[in-house]
């Protein structure tokens, strides 16, 4: 199976990036964790990405905040898939980092979840291994299943107290 190679601008980002971890680990997918700024290692985050595919990496996830150009310096650097991760951080709640990860220029795609959207993250970085895996597939639909019969049953809950 492929691995993950998830990165992030600062450790002060590792108790959102810990939901991805998390959900990676549920999946049974195995992940890398680094420390790689765009701007205070770059040298060391383009080398990370530069080799990741042939490391046996398929999917890249990165996390950063305020200018948050990690993602797009690591898409720049390989040609696998690059999840982003914007960070809430600085006064506009992570609307900058938004901005900064989804607004690539065209030929550096980055696909973009929400603002903290690790577990997302992980979840698509799932979706596109589990694109080769049956199993991992398989997997995936299993939970989504698990998610849907959470939903239903809380749903009779709700329908019980009010629908009379």
């Amino acid at each position: 199976m492929k691995k993950v190679g998830v990165l992030m601008g600062s450790d002060s980002d590792l108790p959102v990036v810990r939901k991805a971890l998390d959900t990676l680990a549920s999946f049974g997918v195995p992940y890398e964790v680094h420390v790689y700024s765009a701007h205070r290692t770059p040298a060391q985050a383009q080398a990370f990405c530069t080799c990741a595919q042939d490391r046996g990496f398929g999917v890249l996830i990165c996390a950063a905040g305020m200018a948050a150009h990690l993602a797009g310096a690591a898409a720049a650097n390989t040609t696998l898939p690059v999840i982003g991760i914007p960070m809430a951080s600085g006064g506009l709640g992570g609307l900058d980092a938004l901005l900064s990860t989804v607004q690539m220029p065209s030929g550096i795609p980055v696909a973009t979840v929400a603002v903290n959207g690790a577990a997302n993250a992980a979840i698509l970085a799932v979706e596109i291994l589990a694109v080769s895996d049956p199993e991992l597939a398989a997997r995936l639909k299993e939970k989504r299943e698990k998610d849907a019969a959470a939903v239903l049953a809380k749903s009779a809950g709700v329908e019980q107290e009010f629908n009379r």
